[in-house]
């Protein structure tokens, strides 16, 4: 993506520099990129894999000398040196030419290659390089007897290893064919493959050696660049000498060609021909020069969004190609395709072989690699796998992360991707083939189509001659066929008019080209402007001013994530949640809170909120409702209107090349050989040249830069110290300290000429360090950017668990005024997987033994590996890897039933291994990771894995974050602040998985519970089943079951078949343990099961909580059936005379049914997907049911000695007066009748049903089945009114007095307000 444009220029480029073989030092093995891969072998050796390490791992020193990598040098550059683009000779050197020289025979293939580059600089602006790459005869006759020695010793060698035993096979050189004679010496095959090895002969072969001609711009006209230094190189290759000296060319485009101003065309002659090159206005999508088409030829475009979405998210990708320019068209259209968020991480899409160390970098990046062709992806040891995207650009092959969220709409988008591309005849699958297939892109065009279509040759849209070419086509027809896209909506192209002018100024190539590319291009700037229309009401304004705003950024909230996700379509959920997460779209908003006014928006951001504003009047009607309907893109003719306008009528032309004034015999020129060019001329421009002038004030030309860089192109801001091409491995340790700081602090440092203090500032964090050059890669460096990651590391940690914490705790959002907050399920997985994603940073950080993706996966094996290995002692000491019972957690039941269950770190690893819906080690390293902080025990288990020194030093090397002691420390205590909250991040991801769960009834000792003889039976239920019934053996009272997971568990029902002498049973609570997470339920009873005992009732559905592991006062509780302790847990315990009930005032009771109602209300005030159990609101303790329970027994009359009186039993006598009365027609208000009707046929229902359910038990029903069907209101005045309530209350009682009954019935009319679904278990057995 064209960014911070490198300020000072106005110049079209600022330097033109040679590379290759300088002939005075010789031939220097390029030791960088050697040791490299000398380490990359050695690393096999050491490592677990010793035994692969082969003969051909340390490349350079086996390979044959052909195919080795020797030092280029930049022979010349100029002009030397320009004050606003500091000439950075190493950087340029290696990139040019990435892998060094490289060494060729007349045989070989010498086809001049293209490629472009990039250079970061500290402030964060770049300079794009652009490459081309060629073949030349060497001439020096040492440097060809050096080679024909470098063989000789090299045959050496190969001859005593192939006279070794073990022969490995090296990727030779099979393409020469022209090797010498073979003696027929049948003794050993080994001798023919020597021959092989010899294939340059001095008296024989010509040599030739790559060069490099290079120009480094300010901006990225890739298209321009190519074309003049292809002309260059023309000129030197062609029979003709060239009209003017390449001097003249040269001293052209360094000196008298300027840049085309925004939302200008430029036109300036090559050597052979004219190059035009146009820049956006500021009103456009930023300066993009690259061919899209490209990257969807080579990867297709299903695959491109997927690595679209990574690059979203911000994971590590890593690109893989032979070619350097396929990386960097990759790297570069996926950046632009971002519009408007900008990558914000270590941005590297070349690669060099020397910094291949790089890869171990734990923060998200974009890299390019270069593939030698003959590896595969199996043999390319990546420190981290677990959240990487691997694209094999040559292959048309993509890996992702598991786990990754598809893109909203994603097959619409794609549906309209495909229709742009069709429309110019590139295959929306991709074509592999992608070199072939430019040729045929040529001559394969939608407008010939159209006029071919006229002479009526065109009887479907692609004509047959393609079809016979190209399968893909066919493919293509029937997507055609079956997407709709109309034949008629390819023809679109046609405009005569406008082509033919264009064409005389612009090949035709390079238009389609440029349309392709905004075609595309608006098609994705428009999903975001669709997704984020209404973004800015949701920015929160600091209330403070910037400075002090700038100190605390770390704590601030920039974006009100919680309301912005409630108003999207669900299925964006997944993404969106994800996505805001991220360091870019943080960066995005910090820049709209720094800029107020369009004039000191920076260019992206004006751009974007214009396209918003545009949506939003279009969307007058709904402009907030947010729908999931597709919006096409409707902006793209302008778009394109505006480049054609530009390309057809040339605003500016720069002056011609001519005679410069040089000495007689320079530039003199030599066919084939590109000259040593004359220094003397290029070194200076000319002194009148308007666009060479430099003596503008300092002070003026500051404030110019700054404007460039605000209005010109996407400032790249600070923090994101993209260590681009990272030479300097400074550059790295730069971007490591703006990485961190931004992590936390995310400033935006943007708008530069408002904020240019602040920014100050922020710089001034990052460039402590002096800048190290990439010639000194010492150990030191390399020591001191590792110490930058594991500092790193642990403040992200850091600010991972407190933002975690946060949310989890509710505190932002309830200043946010959401009132009573909980984080969202998406949410809270989000930040899970957020946080498993640092830990496998963390975990391959200095990596040095690895099996399989996940670092940490792997690290719990081998770990699991030696405690087994050292637990085969005698048996009888229990299961291995059990840590016995001093390990064991204080009770979490807090009943000593249950006693909890043994902290083992084996065993959860053991729990999911067997869980066999997950499959890869990732998942299982990311489900052992939610498991552990489910029971609150990831701090402990890491702690106790990391107490193996011995493995930890085995696996990690010395820098490695895990070897660093206090930061290891450090980091287990931001992890053990999780166990303050509780998470249920494993039960509720894992949903469909085989649980064991273990359950025991304690019973009362005290009153005849070891005299029981009927046989009990319990039923469990939870937020996503239930058990049915499960017989409880009578002697232990105590079972184990298997079932699908139940979720959190809500009920209990539990009964007895009421047989035997003595059917009457006491139970005190139920226990429930899930026996993977440990979590224990409570589910507290008090009462008798039996006829003729208490209500009566042979089952109770009891309402049951989790239980906190334990304090001292629960251990105290529950020795004995508890006492109250509070007026609320009364109706569970003991119940055994009415009388020892303690009695509530009408303001208790008053105020306990507010609170009641209010928890339910609040219940549906939540996000769905935050709610916790109703059942728990209804039924439990002090809810609905117990606060009616208390209005009902507030004066009821006290009966006779041994008789009790229940509620029910006043609700039966009350029926039976209406169904009288009813009969009598006493009362003709139909409102009456209805509510009565209701009242009766509700009570009818529960005292018919089949279970044995008591008295309180129906009462229990009734209230839940009235609230249900909002009927509770009408049924507390009915009741307030009936004579029966005058006979069985006093005087005082609540449900007497007029006022207070009527304040009753207008809290219970707000619930009408809810649509309330009973769990099945409180209303099994009744029909209504």
């Amino acid at each position: 993506m064209t960014t911070g444009f490198s300020s000072g220029s106005c110049r079209f480029a600022d330097y033109f520099v040679i590379c290759g073989l300088d002939t005075e030092s010789g031939l220097e093995p390029d030791e960088l990129s050697a040791l490299c891969q000398y380490i990359e072998a050695t690393k096999f050796r050491d490592g677990a894999r010793g035994k692969l390490a082969g003969a051909n791992e340390g490349e350079n020193f086996e390979q044959s000398p052909l195919r080795r990598t020797f030092k280029s040098k930049v022979l010349a550059h100029y002009p030397d040196n320009v004050e606003w683009n500091p000439f950075d000779q190493d950087a340029v050197g290696m990139l040019c030419m990435p892998k060094g020289l490289s060494f060729r025979t007349q045989v070989d293939s010498r086809e001049p290659q293209f490629h472009s580059f990039i250079i970061t600089r500290e402030d964060g602006s770049r300079t794009y390089g652009f490459a081309l790459t060629f073949f030349e005869e060497v001439t020096s006759k040492q440097i060809c007897s050096a080679m024909q020695t470098l063989y000789h010793m090299h045959n050496a060698e190969q001859y005593d290893i192939l006279h070794t035993p073990t022969s490995p096979q090296g990727p030779e050189d099979q393409r020469h064919p022209h090797s010498q004679p073979r003696p027929m010496l049948h003794a050993a095959p080994s001798i023919s493959r020597l021959q092989r090895f010899n294939s340059y002969d001095i008296s024989r072969d010509t040599l030739y050696v790559s060069k490099c001609i290079c120009l480094i711009t300010p901006m990225a006209f890739a298209q321009a660049c190519r074309k003049v230094l292809q002309q260059l190189h023309q000129a030197v290759t062609s029979p003709q000498p060239p009209p003017l000296p390449l001097e003249s060319y040269i001293y052209n485009i360094l000196y008298e060609v300027p840049l085309p101003p925004s939302g200008r065309s430029l036109k300036f002659s090559g050597v052979y021909g004219p190059v035009v090159c146009q820049r956006p206005s500021t009103s456009e999508l930023p300066l993009f020069d690259f061919a899209i088409s490209e990257m969807f030829n080579l990867l297709g475009v299903e695959n491109v969004l997927q690595l679209f979405t990574c690059a979203l998210l911000e994971m590590q990708i890593l690109l893989y190609s032979q070619h350097y320019q396929r990386l960097m068209t990759v790297a570069e259209s996926i950046t632009a395709l971002m519009f408007p968020y900008q990558w914000q991480h270590v941005y590297v899409p070349i690669l060099p072989a020397s910094l291949l160390h790089f890869l171990d970098a734990p923060v998200p990046y974009l890299m390019g690699l270069h593939s030698n062709g003959q590896d595969d992806r199996t043999k390319l040891e990546l420190p981290q796998e677990a959240n990487l995207c691997f694209v094999d650009i040559d292959n048309h092959f993509i890996e992702l992360p598991e786990e990754l969220p598809q893109f909203p709409n994603k097959l619409e988008f794609i549906q309209e991707i495909s229709e742009v591309l069709m429309s110019f005849g590139v295959s929306p699958e991709g074509n592999i083939r992608s070199s072939d297939s430019q040729a045929k892109y040529r001559t394969f065009r939608s407008v010939d189509m159209v006029s071919d279509k006229r002479n009526g040759n065109l009887a479907s849209p692609l004509n047959s001659y393609l079809l016979r070419e190209n399968e893909t086509i066919a493919r293509l027809q029937a997507l055609v066929k079956r997407t709709g896209v109309s034949l008629e909506k390819l023809e679109v192209r046609e405009d005569a008019s406008s082509y033919k002018d264009a064409r005389a100024q612009c090949d035709e190539e390079e238009l389609k080209m440029h349309q392709l590319n905004i075609q595309v291009r608006e098609v994705f700037a428009n999903r975001f402007t669709q997704m984020f229309a209404d973004y800015e009401v949701f920015v929160i304004q600091p209330s403070q001013d910037k400075e002090s705003w700038f100190t605390n950024r770390d704590q601030m909230q920039n974006f009100d994530k919680a309301s912005f996700l409630s108003d999207q379509p669900e299925p964006y959920l997944p993404f969106l949640s994800r996505f805001l997460e991220t360091q870019m779209f943080a960066s995005f908003i910090d820049s709209k809170i720094l800029c107020h006014d369009d004039e000191e928006k920076e260019h992206t951001l004006r751009v974007f909120d214009s396209r918003v504003d545009k949506i939003r009047m279009l969307n007058v009607r709904t402009p907030t409702l947010r729908t999931s309907m597709y919006q096409k893109c409707t902006n793209i003719e302008e778009a394109e209107k505006a480049i054609e306008m530009r390309i057809s009528k040339i605003d500016h032309t720069a002056l011609h090349p001519h005679l410069l004034d040089m000495k007689i015999g320079q530039g003199r020129y030599e066919q084939g050989f590109f000259p040593r060019l004359q220094s003397d001329v290029l070194s200076t421009g000319p002194t009148s040249n308007k666009y060479a002038k430099r003596s503008a004030p300092a002070q003026w030309r500051r404030r110019d830069r700054q404007k460039q860089h605000a209005e010109h192109l996407y400032l790249d801001n600070d923090q994101r110290e993209h260590v681009e091409c990272l030479f300097p491995e400074l550059q790295l340790l730069l971007f490591l300290d703006y990485y961190w700081l931004s992590q936390s602090f995310k400033p935006c440092l943007k708008s530069v000429t408002v904020d240019v203090k602040y920014i100050q500032e922020a710089r001034n964090l990052g460039t402590t360090i002096r800048q190290p050059k990439l010639s000194n890669l010492s150990p030191s460096v390399i020591a001191q950017t590792n110490w930058k990651f594991v500092e790193g590391l642990l403040k992200e940690c850091r600010n991972k668990t407190k933002r975690m914490l946060v949310e989890k705790m509710g505190r932002e959002a309830v200043e946010l005024g959401h009132g009573e907050v909980s984080i969202t399920g998406v949410e809270e997985n989000t930040l899970i997987a957020s946080l498993c994603d640092l830990l496998e940073r963390i975990w391959s950080h200095g990596l040095q033994v690895k099996q399989g993706k996940s670092a940490l996966w792997s690290h719990l094996l081998h770990y699991q590996d030696s405690k087994e290995k050292k637990n085969a002692t005698p048996g009888g000491l229990g299961p291995p890897g059990f840590i016995h019972d001093t390990e064991r957690r204080k009770s979490d039941g807090g009943v000593s039933a249950m006693p909890p269950l043994k902290v083992s770190l084996i065993q959860d690893m053991r729990h999911i291994q067997n869980i066999s819906e997950i499959k890869t080690d990732v998942g299982k390293a990311r489900a052992w990771v939610r498991l552990s902080m489910e029971k609150k025990l990831l701090s402990r288990h890491l702690k106790q894995l990391l107490s193996d020194h011995e493995l930890t030093k085995k696996l990690y090397k010395r820098y490695a974050f895990l070897r660093c002691d206090d930061e290891k420390e450090q980091f287990l205590y931001h992890l053990l602040s999780f166990n303050a909250v509780d998470y249920f991040c494993f039960t509720n991801v894992f949903t469909t998985i085989m649980i064991p769960y273990h359950v025991v009834v304690v019973s009362s000792k005290k009153l005849g519970g070891s005299m029981f003889t009927a046989n009990p039976w319990v039923c469990v239920s939870g937020e996503l089943a239930e058990t049915g019934v499960l017989q409880v053996p009578r002697n232990t009272l105590e079972i184990t079951f298997e079932c699908q997971n139940l979720g959190k568990l809500t009920t209990v029902q539990m009964g007895h078949d009421n047989t035997g002498l003595y059917a009457k049973w006491l139970v005190e609570c139920v226990m429930v343990r899930n026996e993977i997470t440990g979590h224990t339920y409570k589910f507290p009873c008090g009462r008798w099961l039996g006829k003729g005992v208490d209500d009566g009732s042979l089952e109770r559905i009891l309402v049951g909580e989790l239980m906190t592991p334990s304090t001292e006062n629960d251990e105290r509780m529950c020795r004995t059936p508890p006492m109250q302790q509070s007026p609320g847990m009364m109706r569970r315990f003991v119940t055994i005379s009415p009388n020892s009930k303690p009695k509530l005032n009408t303001g208790q009771i008053q105020e306990g049914v507010g609170e009641a109602i209010n928890g339910i209300v609040k219940h549906f005030h939540k996000p769905e997907k935050e709610r916790g159990s109703l059942t728990l609101l209804l039924c439990g303790e002090y809810g609905l049911v117990w606060a009616l329970e208390q209005v009902f027994q507030h004066g009821f009359k006290s009966p006779r000695l041994f008789k009790n009186v229940f509620i029910w039993d006043f609700l039966e006598k009350a029926q039976v007066y209406f169904e009288s009365a009813e009969q009598r027609e006493a009362t003709p208000d139909e409102n009456w009748q209805t509510r009565v009707r209701h009242f009766c046929r509700f009570m009818r229902a529960i005292n018919n049903t089949s279970r044995n359910i008591g008295k309180d038990g129906k009462f229990q029903m009734l209230v839940c089945l009235g609230a249900r069907d909002h009927l509770l209101h009408h049924w507390i005045a009915l009741l307030a009114d009936c004579p029966i309530t005058a006979q069985m209350y006093e005087d005082t009682a609540l449900i007497k007095d007029r006022s207070l009954v009527n304040s009753l019935i207008r809290v219970l009319q707000t619930l009408q307000e809810f649509n309330i679904t009973l769990e099945a278990s409180l209303v099994k057995g009744v029909g209504i």
